[in-house]
């Protein structure tokens, strides 16, 4: 069971209740819901660690990703203009705790399919 506290006001914004569900996804494994809303030429980059080009990677690691599910994750805010968008937060998983900094860019000013995430994240 996952623990989840927004600090996110997504108020009336689809793309901002869209990015909280995203994270809820990541933090809960759900692999599917994530893949589901990229696009064929998404591209991922976690800093630090690898570059993840094409849908079909992206859908590998993220699969494989999914058996590390977080215990609690706290989403601090989120922000959209256009095409972008960026999300900030923790994830604590087992003993170890995550900062993250998600940075999107969709495939347009009103589509929920990712072409872009860059990712930095930092045990703390």
């Amino acid at each position: 069971m996952t623990k989840i506290n927004l600090h996110a006001d997504c108020g009336n914004s689809p793309r901002k209740e869209f990015l909280k569900d995203l994270n809820v996804a990541f933090a809960k494994g759900n692999a599917d819901f994530i893949v589901e809303h990229a696009s064929d030429d998404m591209v991922w980059t976690i800093y630090g660690d690898k570059k993840i080009e094409g849908k079909d990677a992206f859908a590998k690691e993220v699969h494989a990703m999914k058996q590390y599910t977080a215990e609690e994750m706290t989403l601090h805010s989120i922000i959209t203009h256009g095409r972008d968008a960026a999300a900030n937060g923790e994830m604590r998983m087992g003993d170890n705790t995550y900062a993250f900094c998600d940075v999107y860019k969709f495939t347009n000013t009103t589509s929920t399919v990712l072409k872009e995430m860059q990712s930095y994240v930092i045990k703390l």
